[in-house]
């Protein structure tokens, strides 16, 4: 129903109720059948849009009712138990004698169907008012998803091409590549790299552009936050023994949160038998922790500026925290089983399948659901891995003085410079490990900590002609490991 039809006078108000109820119109005797109106209100949302009028009765009579302060607060609280929210026009119209007919207009071109009231969904059927099947309910999830007005597909207003990371987006385009998801003709310009993953909307970059690739994002995208956290205890009031915010772009949030709990975790080890390097292994499956992170950072609620992803280490586990609840009709629980993959950022998901990262059959919280439990806690879904990260649920005294942990990057690296000394580059290149932030802060800075390393101008630690070199503490490890391999 068009604003037009809308009555807006006793005589317009008249001509309506001379049609009759039917698809699009109902009539209430009053408010006391508030919780009828409101699924009525919720089918016309759902379908064509319509008019509820409260001082009408089934026959067509009007008789208005007395409206009150109370009656429009009792109005607002019923509105604001519908989701999505919903925008409804509410007139009065006298009737003579100091009472008023109540009319609630709605229309039905919003792109946020299906709606629900008080958590169902509800459709019309002629003049009557029914429950909605929950396959037509799934039908309408997934149109939804594929909605040509979301957040993600919007303007990114006053960002430009030199804003984006052009290194991660020529990644994207190799990966792609490799996982025959993108033409191997595809052109190295940015630009087009962009237009061929739909980034690009006449030539302006999307806010999903802006996520992936940003390199800057205070203050208009204060949303690309990443919180990461080491409580010592079992609650967010003990005491922090790390705690950093950093805002990135999507690769560069599932990178550092990785190499943040690759440090924090617990690294425990074993020697199979007839292998030559040790076994290291972390008390939750990094496997199941990157699944996660990963499906927080493609999924969440971009819209809310307040938003943000997060990761909470605590004694006796781990917390990955994402803004917005799970999609209307999909709940923690049915996580567990086949369910729908209901996407709300359709260009970010897509962007991150095409480089191989996830799958998009919602089938990537089945294969790790056995390791952690989902819930919805105030706005944010939480996914919780139970596990002992301290021996004993006992934090130990926490030392600037780090020990590095021997792994076969590490013996990588101190071979590599026991001869003559190396770049950070050539280190890092030896270990075999990819990213440069992870490498510095997992292994480069606590092999210097812990003395296995020094450096070769040690008064200025960041001269682009420093060098690194194995000491005998460095080379005493090397011995020590290769006695344990060939006893």
């Amino acid at each position: 129903m068009t604003a037009a039809e809308i009555p807006a006078n006793v005589k317009e108000l008249r001509a309506l109720v001379k049609q009759g109820e039917g698809a699009t119109l109902e009539f209430k005797r009053s408010t006391g059948e508030m919780r009828e109106a409101m699924r009525t209100l919720c089918a016309f949302l759902n379908g064509s849009g319509g008019v509820v009028l409260f001082g009408v009765r089934a026959d067509g009579a009007i008789e208005g009712q007395s409206v009150s302060d109370k009656t429009v607060r009792e109005i607002a609280q019923a509105l604001s138990r519908f989701e999505p929210p919903v925008h409804v026009s509410v007139q009065r119209i006298g009737s003579g004698r100091e009472r008023e007919v109540l009319v609630l207009a709605v229309d039905g071109t919003s792109d946020s169907v299906p709606f629900t009231f008080e958590g169902r969904p509800y459709e019309r059927a002629g003049s009557t008012t029914r429950r909605m099947s929950q396959e037509r309910y799934e039908k309408l999830l997934l149109e939804r998803a594929h909605a040509r007005r979301r957040w993600e597909n919007q303007p990114a207003v006053g960002v430009r091409i030199k804003d984006m990371d052009r290194e991660e987006i020529l990644q994207t385009r190799e990966l792609a590549i490799q996982q025959g998801r993108i033409s191997a003709g595809t052109s190295r310009k940015v630009e087009d790299v962009l237009d061929r993953l739909g980034l690009r909307q006449d030539s302006a970059l999307t806010q999903a552009a802006q996520v992936l690739y940003g390199k800057r994002f205070l203050p208009d995208y204060p949303q690309c936050m990443l919180k990461m956290g080491r409580f010592r205890g079992t609650e967010v009031t003990g005491e922090i023994v790390d705690n950093r915010q950093e805002y990135l772009n999507a690769f560069a949030m599932v990178r550092e949160g990785m190499a943040f709990l690759e440090r924090t975790l617990p690294l425990g080890a074993r020697f199979p038998k007839g292998k030559i390097f040790r076994e290291d292994r972390f008390p939750i499956p990094p496997e199941a922790l990157r699944e996660i992170l990963l499906n927080a950072v493609m999924h969440r609620d971009y819209s809310d500026p307040g938003g943000y992803v997060a990761i909470a280490v605590f004694d006796d586990r781990v917390e990955i925290r994402s803004y917005g609840r799970l999609p209307t009709g999909l709940t923690p629980a049915m996580l567990s089983r086949a369910h729908l993959s209901k996407l709300r950022n359709l260009l970010i998901a897509a962007t991150l399948h095409r480089t191989g990262a996830v799958e998009i059959w919602g089938r990537g919280t089945n294969r790790v659901i056995e390791a952690c439990r989902a819930s919805e806690k105030q706005g944010f879904l939480v996914v919780t891995f139970r596990a002992e990260i301290v021996p004993g649920g006992v934090t130990p005294q926490v030392t600037p003085q780090v020990t590095p942990q021997v792994t076969p990057q590490v013996v990588a690296a101190l071979t590599a410079a026991r001869s003559e000394s190396k770049t950070r580059e050539e280190l890092q290149e030896a270990s075999g490990i990819k990213d440069r932030e992870h490498f510095r802060k997992a292994y480069l800075e606590p092999m210097l900590v812990g003395g296995w390393l020094e450096r070769t101008i040690p008064d200025k630690p960041r001269s682009r002609l420093q060098r690194y070199r194995t000491t005998e503490a460095g080379l005493a490890v090397l011995k020590l490991e290769s006695g344990r391999q060939n006893p």
